[in-house]
């Protein structure tokens, strides 16, 4: 059974995100461990009488891996007699944390990360790097590489939503339209209150609500206790 390797996949051009191998980078080696890093903010509420505060939760980072990446070009015999450049293999890495290989998005790409049988297990940008160059030929030639990256998770608003509890109405979601559905339809889906459109139209700029075109993604923000002002 062949060798699988470590692949980053790089988010295609144009205006909807598309990943596919022919836009991919390959690991020379497949690294030796990989770091995940989660964050979860908390505010001290302070109180008299209590040794420990109360906390309150005021929200999460994203998520981060680190893994390091070795290219090494020194052992390849391909070209007897002279060594390529690591460079042209590591370039590419360097080149997703640039808009210059990504210009038309105006930032740099999203990238999935993918190996083996765990399939697709990260997606985010690559938010640093550190190259560090360990081996030159006589003529200052890099020939080995060691790269520390760090990737920041990224989603949509339309993923992140939909990863949250979608059965309760005080927190957001998304909302594909379908044919035949009103802003007063879906507010009433939603929160069983069809005087509940104008909430959605607010959150969403819909200054019309006759012209909603079926296949738009709505944000159903959550009700809190003083909406009921926004229902009239």
């Amino acid at each position: 059974m062949a060798l699988e390797k470590l692949t980053i996949l790089v988010e295609r051009s144009g205006s909807t995100m598309q990943f596919g191998d022919d836009r991919k980078i390959v690991a020379a080696f497949n690294p030796g461990h990989l770091k995940f890093s989660r964050q979860a903010n908390w505010k001290s509420q302070g109180a008299a009488l209590r040794d420990v505060p109360e906390l309150q939760f005021t929200g999460a980072q994203p998520r981060t891996l680190d893994v390091d990446l070795l290219f090494d070009t020194y052992d390849d015999d391909t070209a007897p007699g002279s060594k390529a450049k690591v460079t042209d293999l590591t370039d590419p890495v360097l080149k997703l944390t640039t808009v210059e290989s990504h210009g038309d998005k105006h930032r740099p790409p999203v990238c999935r990360l993918r190996w083996g049988s765990a399939g697709v297990f990260f997606q985010g940008v690559l938010e640093r790097l550190n190259q560090d160059f360990t081996l030159f030929m006589e003529n200052g030639t890099p020939v080995r590489a060691r790269l520390s990256c760090s990737f920041k998770e990224w989603r949509t608003n339309y993923e992140d939503l939909n990863r949250q509890n979608t059965q309760s109405s005080d927190v957001a979601k998304a909302w594909v339209v379908k044919r035949g559905q009103t802003l007063a339809s879906i507010a009433a889906d939603e929160y069983q209150d069809p005087a509940c459109w104008r909430v959605i139209a607010r959150a969403n700029g819909i200054d019309d609500p006759l012209s909603l075109q079926p296949g738009r993604t709505l944000l159903l923000p959550a009700l809190g206790p003083d909406d009921g002002e926004l229902r009239r």
